[in-house]
């Protein structure tokens, strides 16, 4: 993939990962390109399915959600069928990955107190045994992908 983009390819993808409310106008002035290739190069990145969206980061922390926990879970092959539809379902999930090791998925989860968190693990064991780890800071927020 990376073959396929030019250095503007990039450098729009850097800015707009900063910043996704940039102006067009503004990424064509630090691309040296005129406004509608710039428009061009977004569409396309976008149909080729580089930028897949644009999004606010909220604080969690002004909305109440106060607990953040990441939670492993013990998952059969055969009730993922059934598993997936149920977790995509629940608003407090904030991403859900399959992984390797002792637990099949590790998902990560905020609530606004340790009941909803104890009451949603309550619920998860339905699917097996699950391990949780409460976070009481986090030292790196998410990042953006590192475009070179």
């Amino acid at each position: 993939m990376e073959k396929e983009l030019d250095n503007i390819d990039k450098s729009i993808i850097r800015i707009l990962q900063e910043n996704a409310r940039t102006p067009v106008k503004d990424i064509a002035k630090e691309v040296f390109l005129s406004s509608p290739a710039v428009s061009a190069r977004i569409e396309r990145l976008e149909k080729r399915g580089i930028l897949t969206g644009y999004h606010a980061t909220v604080n969690p922390m002004l909305f109440g959600y106060h607990i953040k926990a990441f939670i492993n879970l013990e998952v059969e092959p055969a009730q993922k069928k059934e598993f997936y539809p149920f977790i995509d379902r629940i608003p407090n999930v904030i991403e859900c990955n399959c992984v390797t090791g002792d637990y099949a998925m590790l998902v990560e989860v905020m609530f606004q107190t340790t009941i909803q968190l104890d009451h949603f693990i309550n619920e998860l064991q339905h699917f097996g045994r699950t391990k949780t780890l409460i976070v009481f800071s986090t030292s790196v927020e998410h990042r953006d992908v590192p475009v070179n």
